[in-house]
């Protein structure tokens, strides 16, 4: 018998060896194999089993074994869709798995200890708990694909719901897996999990997984073995043979989204995955993604929701407008947080600052009646760049120049933001007796600083917490009774389309933290412009966001009414990288119908990153189909930028 392998080692060429008898009858196309390639060995997957009236001129060397590969049938149809998808080689998804087991024992693991967490005895639900999880345990019973959206508000319990549909499926001899956006939080559950369900397999599998808990992992996947698995990206590109339910928790973050290409979305990839084996995927948030709730709408997934509290109350919710400069204690500090936070000295509770860097220094805003320069053509803020124009990173849009404020004629802006730092300092001047810290594992490379800081904060020995989106979701500090938030608007004028449904989710996940063990507690919510935005922000208002941005989506047709497709060009050289993305353009219209709209080409936001120039192309249409082979189409001709493809970005 003779196959066609193609090597994982990104060599190109398809070659062809002999299987020796012993192994002929466990040989089958798509099987991973090791084969010998000069002096070494290298692993390979099987395209095809060759004809067996073919013979050879020459010597075929035989492959040296097989890799023992769990008895996943729908995982080549799985890796195959999301390289269709993503407009990759289909072997990316296999060097994934491969790469993992190739590792060095070099790892240091992630640890996080707060708090210690009491074995659990019998997970006991409320009414609306128990109905949440006696509809999804019957599509698990039922053996059925059912996508569920678990609408459950801060402090609501899913996690309840989560480890008892756990407990159940691995009861009936299946696996489960849970999805977290950020590896910290994994890392949380994880030890959380392992504390209170002591009696079943927890594996870990993300980034801060050492090399031998994942071969362990993979030798209870060979053999079938009930367990639990968490991550982030990695375990949706496991094959599980007796995988019985995928959560997705905080399903609308967009930490789901790779942040290098190909832009593989877990959370889609675990809807794909579920409908090809048949089994029920469930997604939890307080604050749905559009695109799910639009799915509801249209009847294609299910809602279940969870009202109230487990424990606490909601908090109080303000807003503060800088724009009436006589709110403002200093620039960044209104008069009411300022007096709320001495309050919660003399109480000796807790604060939470929060601030949310994504937009910083990305757009223009007028100091004095607080203007933003926008594009008229698609509601995104324009874009300033190092040579002072404004641009839309849609329709390339550009104002040449700012001077003179459109609307108070004002000649002052803000254009450089604030970090954490500041913040820490600006509070420190403020409450010179205070102990405040900053929790911002995004600017500090060392986890285990930003761990011990979370942990003090828990014990009490902080009193106000200066952080970002790192602690804005998972994270049960029972003592904070205050959030303030700073800039709240800031992402508001980032120039994505949703925009304005990422800053609600983040204001309403922040604002989340407080109160989880409380009768009363605060929320002070500052911005630089009064926006309609703000009448959302009570949780329970949500849904009607929803009703109000779907129809904002729909008449501009932005995602989920229709899908965009992004197009990367990249490429050393400014001149290259720009006259291929115009070539490109032309090209593209040139192929496109009268079904797909072509924008285009723009600078990316940060146009130069490691010394590679970076131009964008978007697509719009109602099929990603069309998209999709618009893209194939277009890889056909050689250019010397490299091309990046991803539909409905969200980040």
């Amino acid at each position: 018998m003779y196959i066609t392998v193609r090597l994982l080692n990104n060599f190109a060429k398809e070659l062809t060896y002999a299987v020796p008898a012993d192994l002929c009858s466990s040989i089958a196309q798509g099987a991973m194999v090791q084969v010998p390639l000069q002096k070494r060995l290298e692993a390979a997957i099987v395209v095809c089993i060759n004809d067996p009236g073919i013979t050879y001129p020459f010597k075929i060397r035989p492959i040296d074994s097989i890799y023992p590969f769990p008895a996943d049938t729908t995982y080549h149809q799985f890796a195959a869709q999301i390289s269709s998808f993503h407009q990759i080689d289909p072997l990316y998804i296999l060097k994934r798995v491969k790469n993992f087991l190739a590792e060095k024992e070099d790892e240091d693991e992630l640890e996080l200890k707060l708090p210690e967490y009491e074995k659990i005895k019998e997970v006991v639900l409320t009414d609306e708990q128990e109905a949440a999880y006696q509809a999804v345990a019957k599509d698990i019973k039922d053996k059925i694909y059912q996508a569920t959206v678990l609408h459950g508000v801060t402090g609501s319990g899913k996690t309840e719901v989560y480890k008892k549909l756990i407990a159940s499926v691995l009861a009936a001899d299946k696996s489960a897996m849970l999805l977290l956006p950020e590896v910290s939080l994994a890392v949380q559950f994880e030890k959380l999990l392992q504390a209170q369900m002591p009696n079943i397999e927890i594996f870990g599998f993300h980034s801060a997984t050492t090399v031998k808990q994942k071969r362990i992992l993979w030798q209870a996947l060979l053999s079938n073995k009930p367990c639990l698995i968490i991550g982030v990206h990695l375990p949706i590109f496991l094959p599980i043979a007796n995988l019985g339910i995928i959560i997705v928790d905080e399903e609308h973050d967009a930490g789901y989204q790779e942040k290098n290409h190909p832009k593989i979305h877990s959370r889609n990839a675990a809807l794909l995955k579920a409908s090809l084996l048949k089994i029920p995927v469930l997604l939890g948030s307080a604050t749905p993604s559009i695109s799910s709730l639009f799915n509801v709408e249209s009847k294609k997934w299910r809602l279940l929701t969870l009202k109230n509290r487990f424990a606490g109350q909601f908090p109080s919710v303000q807003v503060v407008a800088l724009s009436d400069k006589k709110e403002r204690k200093n620039f960044w500090i209104s008069s009411q947080l300022y007096s709320a936070i001495q309050h919660q000295l003399v109480k000796k509770e807790q604060t939470i600052i929060f601030l949310n860097r994504r937009g910083f220094s990305f757009f223009v805003q007028c100091t004095g009646c607080t203007f933003i320069f926008s594009c008229n053509n698609c509601s995104v803020s324009l874009t300033l760049h190092e040579d002072g124009r404004l641009i839309c990173h849609y329709c390339n849009f550009v104002l040449p120049s700012y001077e003179i404020c459109p609307d108070c004629k004002g000649k002052e802006f803000l254009n450089k933001g604030i970090g954490t730092q500041q913040v820490l300092a600006i509070l420190q001047r403020l409450f010179p007796t205070a102990v405040i810290e900053r929790a911002d594992l995004d600017t500090t490379s060392k986890k285990k600083v930003w761990q011990q800081t979370l942990q003090n904060f828990y014990d009490k020995k902080i009193d106000i917490l200066v952080g970002t989106q790192s602690i804005s979701k998972g994270y049960h500090f029972p003592h904070v009774t205050l959030v303030g938030i700073l800039w709240a608007d800031v992402n508001l004028h980032f120039p994505m389309y949703n925009a304005a449904e990422t800053t609600l989710q983040q204001l309403i996940q922040v604002a989340g933290r407080a109160g989880r063990q409380s009768n009363e507690s605060r929320v002070i919510v500052q911005t630089m412009t009064p926006h309609a935005l703000f009448n959302f922000i009570n949780e329970q208002d949500y849904l009607k966001f929803y009703t109000s941005e779907i129809i904002k989506r729909q008449e501009v047709g932005y995602p989920p009414a229709k899908h965009i497709a992004e197009i990367e060009i990249r490429h050393n050289s400014q001149q290259i990288v720009e006259q291929d993305a115009q070539a490109i353009v032309d090209q593209l219209i040139d192929l496109a119908g009268e079904e797909v709209m072509v924008l285009g080409p723009v600078p990316a936001v940060i146009y130069r990153v490691q010394r590679t120039f970076c131009q964008k192309i978007f697509l719009k249409s109602m099929s990603r189909g069309m998209m999709m082979q618009l893209f194939s189409q277009l890889k056909k001709t050689p250019y010397a930028s490299s091309l990046f493809f991803t539909i409905d970005p969200v980040a």
